[in-house]
């Protein structure tokens, strides 16, 4: 059956809606979420942990959901998603009200369980619409994250007076530092007042409201609707389907693609990851942390449209180039100083240089495979993606204690200069191959 494009335009919305709520129900989590391990926790190190979950748990899942939506289809893979990500959410509550930071990581993990899942959904967009449009399509659907970065962060103060009123609080002093260790190498967070459930109970109102949203409008089936558009770009190099796994990933293209998503994925989180706990030491408040955190979410979904068009119109090779660069950049401006205005500028570079990185190379894997290809080795690249970005978050909280927050951006600057030369080795194979 052929589905006129409005169908495309409506499964879209109906994923962007969904989307922009699971955003925001992350990114408010994201925000607290180093604090608190770090104030459970009582060390730098701490503070690291729960992002590293979350993208090793992302990372171990990623494969099975892509292999869920190739078998049981789009919708069934989203809500399946979204389901975990309310069980995790309800997990966090009760982890954050007991004070008990090992289930505060399970809880991590399971929502990064959930974003394994969410993030499939800008291929089940990008697949739905015409090659010459896929790239914008796919900006589409990232920037429902615009919506996490406005109201993610915001969410953090009124969530959590609703935690007070709910009685789902603790204070930090009293509850948290019952032990000499606490008080001795964490004072600040004595005087910081509540560690606050709010956002862990908004969000897995959010993660609910997501579920039933695919699960009833998300229809027809998206994998159906690709169909039509099944055919992807005419590569000389590109093998007939049917091909292993190991062979598709031989392609410079699809190298490269993947490389895109992996380094741009790993400068971003091992940066976004320890600059809460940066700012909390430097004696920022709650308030000036979501700030930034907002800024740099901004960043990283806010231009989504913008970038679809640009890598439409001037190649997905040279807005990779482009995204090395801003990577480069933010990683020089971040440390200069604590202040609000370079962190602000540095992160909303980071996030931005992400975007550029990570669009383009969704766009560029979505072009170089079709159907059961696609769904494969999508599922492989956000394995290997989360799995990579799980081991620079794993190394945020040693890098910054041995460091600091210099020594952090100065590992994020030499994982992008890679990707400047990665990208002239592939292309350069890539042309040789098609000359052949």
């Amino acid at each position: 059956m052929k589905y006129p494009l409005r169908v495309s335009h409506r499964l879209l919305v109906t994923i962007f809606v969904a989307q922009s709520l699971f955003s925001a129900a992350q990114i408010s989590i994201i925000t607290l979420h180093s604090i608190a391990a770090g104030i459970l926790g009582g060390s730098d190190a701490a503070a690291g942990l729960p992002t590293t979950m979350v993208t090793f748990s992302h990372s171990i899942m990623a494969y099975f959901m892509g292999v869920i939506m190739g078998r049981y289809g789009r919708r069934n893979g989203l809500c399946t998603a979204y389901g975990i990500g309310l069980a995790g959410g309800m997990i966090g509550v009760y982890a954050v009200l007991n004070g008990n930071l090992p289930l505060l990581l399970v809880s991590s993990a399971t929502l990064g369980m959930a974003r394994s899942g969410s993030q499939m959904s800008r291929f089940v967009v990008g697949e739905m619409f015409p090659v010459d449009k896929r790239a914008q399509m796919i900006g589409r659907v990232v920037f429902a994250g615009t919506i996490g970065a406005i109201f993610g962060p915001a969410l953090v103060e009124p969530s959590s007076q609703l935690a007070r009123l709910l009685s789902l609080e603790i204070v930090t002093g009293p509850a948290l530092a019952q032990t000499q260790l606490l008080q001795a190498t964490l004072p600040a967070a004595s005087a910081a007042g509540e560690l606050t459930t709010g956002p862990w109970v908004v969000a897995s109102f959010m993660y609910a409201v997501s579920f039933l949203i695919t699960f009833f409008f998300l229809r027809p089936e998206p994998a159906l609707v690709a169909e039509q558009y099944s055919e992807p770009v005419i590569d000389p190099a590109r093998p007939e389907r049917g091909h292993k796994l190991s062979e598709l990933l031989r392609l410079p293209t699809v190298q490269l693609a993947i490389l895109a998503m992996v380094i741009s994925q790993s400068v971003m989180v091992t940066l976004m990851t320890i600059t809460p706990w940066h700012m909390h030491l430097e004696d920022h408040s709650n308030a000036q942390v979501s700030l930034v955190i907002g800024a740099h979410v901004l960043g990283m979904f806010g231009l989504s449209p913008l970038t679809g068009y640009l890598i439409d119109r001037y190649g997905r090779v040279t807005m990779m180039v482009v995204a090395a660069l801003t990577l480069i950049a933010s990683t020089i401006i971040a440390p200069l100083s604590s202040q609000m205005p370079y962190l602000i500028a540095g992160l909303f570079l980071l996030g931005l240089g992400w975007n550029f990185g990570y669009v383009a190379g969704s766009s560029m894997l979505a072009d170089a495979l079709t159907g059961a290809e696609r769904t494969r080795v999508a599922g492989f690249n956000d394995m290997l993606v989360a799995f990579c970005a799980g081991l620079g978050t794993l190394s945020s909280g040693f890098l910054f204690s041995v460091g600091g927050f210099l020594f952090v951006s100065a590992g994020g600057g030499l994982l992008a200069l890679l990707l400047l030369a990665l990208i002239r080795t592939l292309m350069t194979r890539q042309i040789a191959l098609q000359g052949a």
